[in-house]
């Protein structure tokens, strides 16, 4: 079975499917109409909190519900749906920690490659901001929760909704659509959106139309779960800003103006990095068929052959 048919390994009930990706979508509608209803400054309250808690404390804060938010996720899958988590993340018989590992590595060392070049052709860009305590606890915290904020990010996009929308749609290219644009329009709450403009979403829409490529092309879960953890992870110790939603202790700090160095920030990721990265994926893990990986049909599994691809991955 493929990917998105790892669904049937489950009790199927599209209702189901609804009431999660529901709740937490919910949620981010209610706080993006009260930012726009009562005019609030994201970027004038992220700063206010952060100077009556501390970064580190407002961090954890801000990451401990997303891994309350995974938690539940894996508990409605498993004891609702009845399908396993090992389903729910790969088509193969046990998760590909290789690729996890490959992924996560592959995208920290480039971004923190791209980061160090404009740090060296751009300085006045950035202020030096290592402080040893303060970043050892920040490398703590991020180490353990960002990883968790990311997973549960993948387990729901490019897992469960990927997943669900695929079975009901029967194909893959319209998951693939619906889960990237709601992926983008997610962050639309974030301040780097007051501060940049509308315009970021090409960033967050491609990243998520990314992270869905390498989910379907490669039946799976696991590159995409490494490079977002390596993304976040990266980003939170290497860089902050004022304007960004995560506020660190970490080694730099950018104080450039956004507006300024926005396009090259969005284009250059998502029109020449990505398709990098998705080249050296293909080859790597000798990705074909793309047109069918991508826009393919979705067969319904019969329920004697899922009850014999559980069996064997039993054995």
């Amino acid at each position: 079975m493929n990917y998105i048919q790892q669904a049937y390994t489950g009790k199927l009930g599209y209702w189901k499917y609804f009431i999660i990706p529901g709740l937490f979508l919910g949620m981010m509608a209610l706080q993006f109409l009260m930012i726009q209803v009562l005019d609030l400054d994201v970027d004038a309250i992220i700063r206010k909190e952060v100077a009556s808690k501390g970064k580190n404390r407002f961090l954890i804060e801000s990451l401990v519900p997303m891994a309350i938010a995974l938690g539940a996720l894996f508990f409605w899958v498993k004891y609702i749906h009845g399908q396993t988590i090992t389903s729910l993340t790969t088509s193969r018989k046990k998760i590909d920690w290789k690729r996890i590992w490959f992924s996560f590595f592959l995208w920290g060392i480039l971004s923190s490659a791209l980061v160090l070049v404009d740090y060296i052709v751009s300085p006045e860009h950035y202020l030096f901001n290592f402080e040893l305590v303060p970043f050892l606890f920040l490398a703590a915290i991020a180490i353990v929760l960002v990883p968790i904020q990311t997973s549960f990010e993948e387990y729901l996009f490019r897992g469960y909704l990927m997943q669900g929308i695929g079975v009901m749609a029967k194909n893959r290219w319209l998951p693939l659509v619906i889960t990237s644009v709601i992926f983008g329009v997610m962050h639309i709450a974030n301040p780097e959106v007051g501060k940049i403009g509308y315009f970021i979403m090409v960033y967050y829409i491609g990243t998520g139309f990314f992270l869905g490529i390498i989910t379907l092309m490669d039946e799976g879960l696991e590159l995409a779960l490494g490079f977002h953890a390596a993304n976040n992870l990266f980003t939170a110790l290497l860089v902050t800003a004022d304007w960004t939603a995560f506020q660190t202790h970490s080694i730099l700090k950018d104080v450039s103006d956004p507006l300024e160095s926005s396009v090259f920030q969005i284009i250059l990721p998502v029109f020449v990095v990505f398709p990098i990265l998705l080249f050296i994926f293909s080859k790597r893990y000798k990705w074909n068929n793309w047109q069918d990986k991508l826009f393919g049909k979705i067969e319904e599994v019969p329920t004697e052959a899922v009850n014999n691809d559980i069996e064997n991955a039993r054995l």
